[in-house]
């Protein structure tokens, strides 16, 4: 719970987060992920097991993730906003103790 305090609290302490960053996706978390309309990338660091999350932008401004091994499961929606929290917190290295 603790890293999710600290995730809510970059977000919301962005400055010049404009409406469009922090509205909800009109896409709902869970949704089958192929059957959004958007063009699913990985990192070039991905093995070839296919072991990988993707990620796509959405018209409505989201950001969807899924994972690669299952194109047909659930996705899950975040605002730009709440991708750049966590962005910026993985490249501080908020999240290494889980590897």
């Amino acid at each position: 719970m603790q890293l999710h305090a600290k995730f809510l609290a970059k977000v919301r302490g962005r400055e010049n987060v404009n409406s469009r960053e922090t509205a909800v996706p009109p896409v709902r978390n869970g949704a089958r992920a192929s059957s959004l309309d958007a063009r699913w990338i990985k990192s070039r660091h991905s093995n070839a097991e296919g072991n990988c999350v993707e990620v796509a932008a959405l018209a409505g401004g989201g950001v969807a993730v899924r994972n690669s091994r299952d194109p047909d499961g659930p996705a899950l929606v975040y605002t730009p906003a709440e991708m750049a929290a966590f962005l910026a917190g993985a490249k501080e290295g908020e999240f290494d103790h889980l590897l």
